[in-house]
């Protein structure tokens, strides 16, 4: 028979199983779940990809647009060919429904993983077919990869060992099981019209088409999915395939996958402003011209903080997209605090065009800490999350386990269906990148550039809209090494680009915007001869896009307009200091320490009011200011009121209630409070969008300083143009000193700089000592922002070494090029290499790296720890007051753990490395509970729980607090 023949009820052996679901015993053809595959492929090329992603498929298989997307689904269709395998004697049950002429031609064979069977088997099966078998870059040996690749490690092909012609015949089965491939792949052929042959298949385009595999395979491998088509009446492979691909379109809807232009909408509108400042008004009138003329490209955004980069970004996102052919937002932030803050901006700028259909979602391993972000979830249709990793488990039961945040799409202990959430698809690990509106900590784009499973899933999130990478100042050497070679991979795909920041050296500038427009297929030589075209007025903008590497800048009246209007003068002042710790609250404070200078700082607030903050170079500085500003001010009611204590060692839940505070009384429109004093660390230039009226701060890099003083006065000037009902007129005392902010700088008898060994772990001692010796330079206790900013910071930031650096500060800036030349060989080692120096697609996963063991930044993952009350005679607690019962049984509920993640807190891993790890049996395969550190405490009698040389306590009121006994002791 032929394949027309073969497509009728009755034409094709189905008995070999697909998806086979124990609990019922059930099972599912083979071929028809490779149909399905192939029809949601379908689907997901017409809705879910965008016309950029269509165009470097279809360029990069020199194909039409018609053509690549039957190709595409045909190979996605073969995906699981290798399953026409010993892999079908895996079950009992279903093994027994094979014919016995199949079950008697297995003689030789073994077991091989289904998805390399598939790589085997296909390289012979498409080069009988047409396809050019010539290498590792032929199109039969790349398109048997993306076949092979759905579990989402590419496999290395040897066409002459195991992947020859005997090799496949002796290991998958005999002459019967080769037949049946073969015929299952006319099928899938003849079915999908993919008649026509790839002249080639860029990398570029594998690496789509193979996420695209993933995405297909992972929504038919979905019980909802395959399960109810198990109880329909029989019928042949053509009726099951035009079934399937009317199916495909409910699947698509509910995975909220379909992408969708977002209406256009008024300015004022959609950001609750009056109008653009001059920045956004130049990008507005500009870009348009630049991005639409040349399409795709690079975007950076100087300016300061407080100054509407968001706007900006958010503006240019959008017009880039209508350019480039992309749609949506992946917005890229340095901290878990800021993706919260970030998630708040974007979903207001979503929700703002509704009715709008598409998902929005917040991807970082904290995302369940998010009061607004948790309580969406409860409801269907709006967010979604995400915590890492996953494995792909459809050789199981054909269903993929979400963990515990999985929708409401499986079924009770007793069977019974729950009620199926719209976006409960997106809910799960690695799948809410694929939204399209994402927020997410920038760790979870640069696992896109390392060698970690499912690393083609991500660059298709990331392809099809427009990237923001903000804060790029915060990212250390190490990580930027990772995030230029992701910019070299987006460059290649056409996939826009904006960076955003306030303090970044134009070196580093320039070295983003090389890493893109090679990746786009520029020479750096060319690039480097052009330098003084990539140099980023400040404040400002530039755009280069992908094809001609042109750039566009921000016109000069548009510029100094927005500069005036920004302008802030503020005093910075450096006072010295002897650095002594508090040791105990009873101690007395001596002229000149630190804590004296901080006491008489804040005096005036405790007697006059004012809303201060005070930032702390370590955790343990931040403790000790806040313990001795509770007995040395002179508070008119009482200190719990008017002193509020933030760092990162506080439990989750306490730190995100004094976060939602603090943004709220600091914040825009208040309520502001008449006094009160923050005692913080460098959360605050990471985490905080607040106005301060004056600040104290422990010396730091001159970047962090600029950071911070954005935050003196930050709304000053949108209260003078309309002052919110809840914000009243700063004190007088504060209006007659104007913005000030007093730098604690820490020196020794000879009253050079003498940096506590603690603070060194903070930031680069270089860093610190320069900052210190510029602002003791005579003038440079005015700060004007923006003005100063970019002067200063490349003043800091230079290669050279000025003639009025003493050795001392010479050798440390030596040392600190070494240290960022390691950090940056050290992060090497790890990337995948460029899209143009790919052979075989095998390149990309060299290195068996997981995502759990992914290095993204330069130090240890963090511990997470959890303090349990135990009382005499009852269950552990999560709570000294015995209210919170540790969740524990067989069964735990999503708000169960939710309330244990709430109460757990990061700590260096050096400090819990000698814990014994017993968590409860309920917790042992949760990934987010079974590595916790557990803490008991006897809330009778308050002790430090002993670590090693760490000794670990938690405090109602100080947080966690930390003691390290000398090395050599214990």
């Amino acid at each position: 028979m032929g394949v027309v023949e073969e497509s009728r009820l009755g034409g094709l052996d189905l008995c070999l199983w697909g998806k086979f679901c124990k609990r019922h015993g059930v099972v599912y053809p083979l071929l028809f779940h490779m149909l399905d595959v192939a029809a949601l492929t379908g689907e997901l090329w017409d809705r879910m990809l965008v016309p950029a992603q269509r165009e470097q498929i279809t360029s990069g298989l020199g194909l039409s647009e018609g053509e690549a997307r039957g190709v595409l689904m045909f190979v996605a269709g073969l995906h699981d060919l290798g399953k026409a395998s010993r892999f079908q004697a895996c079950e009992p049950l279903p093994w027994a429904r094979v014919g016995d002429a199949l079950r008697a031609d297995t003689r030789g064979w073994r077991l091989v993983r289904h998805e390399r069977a598939s790589l085997h088997a296909l390289v012979g099966i498409l080069a009988g077919m047409g396809y050019p078998l010539e290498g590792d870059v032929s199109p039969a040996v790349r398109m048997a990869q993306v076949a092979g690749g759905h579990h989402g490690r590419f496999l290395q092909l040897d066409v002459r060992g195991a992947a020859s012609a005997a090799r496949v015949r002796a290991e998958l089965g005999g002459l019967l099981w080769h037949q049946l491939r073969l015929r299952y792949a006319a099928q899938v052929r003849h079915l999908t019209g993919a008649q026509a042959v790839p002249a080639r298949v860029s990398v570029t385009a594998a690496v789509l088409m193979t996420g695209v595999v993933m995405v297909a395979d992972r929504l038919a491998s979905q019980r909802r999915v395959w399960r109810p088509r198990t109880d329909l009446l029989a019928y042949g492979t053509a009726e099951h395939f035009t079934w399937a691909c009317w199916m495909a379109r409910q699947t698509v809807d509910q995975s909220q996958l379909a992408r969708f232009r977002l209406p256009p909408r008024p300015f004022a509108d959609v950001h609750a402003l009056p109008g653009p400042n001059a920045l956004q008004a130049s990008v507005l009138d500009q870009l348009p011209t630049a991005a639409g003329a040349r399409g795709a490209g690079i975007m950076l955004v100087a300016d300061g903080t407080g100054a509407g980069k968001t706007v900006s970004a958010l503006e240019a996102a959008r017009i880039l997209n209508q350019a480039s052919g992309t749609e949506g937002v992946c917005w890229l932030l340095p901290t878990t605090a800021t993706a919260d803050a970030a998630y708040d901006s974007l979903y207001a700028y979503v929700g703002a065009h509704r009715p709008f259909p598409a998902a929005l979602t917040l991807v970082h391993n904290h995302s369940y800490l998010n009061a607004a972000y948790s309580d969406q979830m409860l409801a269907p249709g709006d967010a979604a999350s995400c915590t890492g990793d996953d494995p792909h488990f459809d050789e199981d039961e054909g269903e993929e386990e979400d963990g515990w945040l999985a929708a409401a799409d499986h079924e009770d202990a007793d069977g019974r269906g729950r009620r199926w959430l719209p976006d409960g698809w997106l809910r799960g690990w690695d799948r809410a990148l694929l939204a399209q509106f994402t927020v997410t900590t920038i760790d979870q784009a640069l696992m896109a550039a390392l060698p970690v499973r499912h690393n083609a899933l991500r660059m298709l999130a990331f392809s099809g809209r427009c990237v923001i990478v903000d804060e790029a100042h915060a990212v250390t050497p190490f990580t930027r090494r990772i995030l230029v070679r992701l910019l070299h991979w987006l460059g290649a795909l056409r996939t826009p680009v904006i960076v955003l920041s306030a303090t970044l050296p134009g070196q580093v500038v320039r070295e983003l915007l090389y890493a893109y427009l090679t990746g786009a297929g520029h020479r750096r030589r060319e690039l480097l001869a052009h330098a003084d075209d990539f140099t980023v007025p400040y404040p400002g903008w530039l755009f280069a896009d992908a094809a001609t590497a042109r750039t566009t800048v921000i016109t000069p009246p548009a510029r100094t307009a927005h500069a005036a209007a920004q302008q802030r003068t503020l005093t910075l002042q450096q006072r010295p200091v002897h650095y002594r710790p508090l040791e105990h609250p009873g101690r007395r404070i001596k002229a000149g320490e630190r804590l004296a200078r901080i006491t008489t700082a804040l005096n005036p607030v405790a007697r006059m009011g004012g809303c201060a903050v005070i930032a702390c170079a370590t955790v343990a500085d931040a403790q000790d200011t806040y313990r001795h500003l509770q007995q040395a001010l002179d508070w008119p009611g009482t200190a719990a009121d008017d002193l509020v204590l933030l760092h990162a060692r506080l439990p989750a839940h306490r730190r995100e209630r004094i976060l939602t505070r603090i943004r709220t009384q600091l914040g825009p429109t208040g309520p502001r409070p008449h006094r009160l004093v923050l005692v913080t660390t460098s959360l605050l230039e990471l985490s905080l969008n607040i106005d301060a009226d004056l600040m104290v701060s422990d010396l730091t890099s001159l970047a962090r300083l600029i950071q911070r003083a954005g935050r003196l006065w930050r709304f000053e000037q949108a209260w003078q143009h309309q002052r919110p009902p809840g914000i009243p007129q700063r004190p007088a005392w504060i209006r007659t000193r104007g913005p000030r902010l007093a730098v604690l700088h820490p020196v020794g008898p000879d009253r050079t700089t003498l940096l506590p060994v603690a603070w060194a772990a903070t930031d680069a001692p270089y860093l610190q000592h320069a900052t210190a010796h510029l602002l003791a330079t005579p003038g440079q206790h005015r700060l004007t922002l923006p003005e100063h900013t970019q002067h200063l910071v490349e003043l800091i930031h230079q290669s050279g070494e000025p003639a009025t650096w003493s050795p001392r500060l010479a050798a440390l800036h030596s040392e600190h090029l070494a240290a960022e030349r390691g950090e940056q060989h050290s992060s090497n080692v790890h990337l995948i290499p460029p899209h143009d120096r790919v052979a075989s697609l095998a390149d990309l996963h060299r290195q068996p790296l997981t995502a759990a063991h992914a290095a993204t930044r330069p130090h240890d993952r963090p511990a997470r720890v959890l303090a349990l009350y135990q009382h005499p005679g009852q269950p552990a607690t999560l709570d000294a007051a015995g209210h919170l019962p540790l969740p524990q049984g067989p069964h735990l509920r999503p708000a169960d753990i939710r309330t244990v993640l709430e109460h757990t807190l990061p700590v260096p891993s050096a400090w819990v490395a000698a814990a014994r790890r017993h968590v409860p049996d309920a917790w042992q395969h949760h990934p987010l509970l079974a590595d916790l550190v557990l803490l008991p405490h006897d809330p009778t009698r308050p002790q430090p729980v002993q670590l090693g040389r760490h000794q670990l306590y938690l405090d109602d009121e100080l947080g966690l607090i930390h003691h390290e006994a000398p090395h050599g002791t214990t």
